[in-house]
Parts: structure tokens; sequence; C-alpha cells
């Protein structure tokens, strides 16, 4: 089933030049970009996004490193896209993120970990409403959609 998810690449991974090489990995998995910003992140916005956190001790220092620089913020479509991203993504804790996953390959931290995905088709959709505007996502179709899925794979 397509879906749609969204990606942050954090402040770790814009202070590194990393944002080229990790968009690049969705390209060249067969993903699309339906949406692409930059934006700087603010105390009430993580809040809310992180909410689930806000109690927990490291929240003040997880404040202070989501604000450090912009994000991109990046809404990543494809079959299945929100499992997909996740695989790709890796471990939250970087050192125990497997080699060929983005947090894997390029960072060793559990906070400083380069990127945030949607965990679930639900969330996804819940945090996309929170990054963007419904005129701000795209929906297209790739020249190489045929060579990338079965038929029936886009129809289920």
């Amino acid at each position: 089933m397509m879906e749609t998810t969204l990606v942050i690449l954090k402040p770790s991974s814009i202070q590194r030049a990393l944002a080229g090489k990790i968009l690049s990995r969705f390209e060249q998995k067969g993903l699309r970009i339906a949406g692409l910003k930059m934006m700087m992140l603010d105390e009430n916005l993580l809040r809310e996004h992180y909410a689930h956190l806000v109690d927990r001790p490291f929240f003040p220092s997880l404040i202070l490193s989501m604000t450090a620089t912009p994000v991109i913020v990046a809404a990543i479509s494809g079959v299945e896209a929100v499992q997909t991203v996740r695989q790709m993504t890796g471990a939250t804790n970087s050192r125990k993120a497997l080699p060929g996953t983005i947090r894997g390959d390029f960072s060793m931290s559990g906070q400083e970990n380069v990127i945030h995905a949607s965990d679930s088709p639900e969330n996804a959709a819940i945090e996309l409403a929170r990054f963007f505007c419904p005129e701000e996502l795209y929906d297209y179709s790739l020249i190489s959609t045929p060579s990338l899925y079965a038929p029936d794979e886009l129809t289920r």
C-alpha cells in the first residue's frame, strides 16, 4: 500500500553535511520525495512532537540538540514507506544500529542520531500534519515506478 511518512534530518546531520547523502538513500531505494523543507524548530513544537519524552530527564538536552540548527523535514512516499524508512533508519541508539542503516553508517549516539522517522502509519499522518500544510505535499508519479513495483503492489 502506498504510504507517506515523515523524516526529520536532525541538526546532527545538518552540522555534518549529511543531508544529501541521507536523502539520496531514500531516492536510490525507490522512494519518492513528496515534500521537503528546511525549518527551525521551537520548544513548543518539540514538546508536541516529543510529548512522550517531555518528563524524561534528557528532555532539556533534546531541546538544545534539536534547536541547534535548522532541520530538514521530508515527506517520503512509497509502498509500505513507513516500515521501509524505519528499516533503513536503524536502531535509535546508533551504536546498536546495523551497518548499512543510516544511523549505523553515520552516527554513534542515542540522541545525536541524525534522523527521525515516523514509527507507524497513524503517527506518520499526525506528524506530517504537524510539519506540512496540505499544499506542501505533492502526489506525482516517478517515471521509474514500473521498474520499482509489480502492478499488483500499487493497487493493494
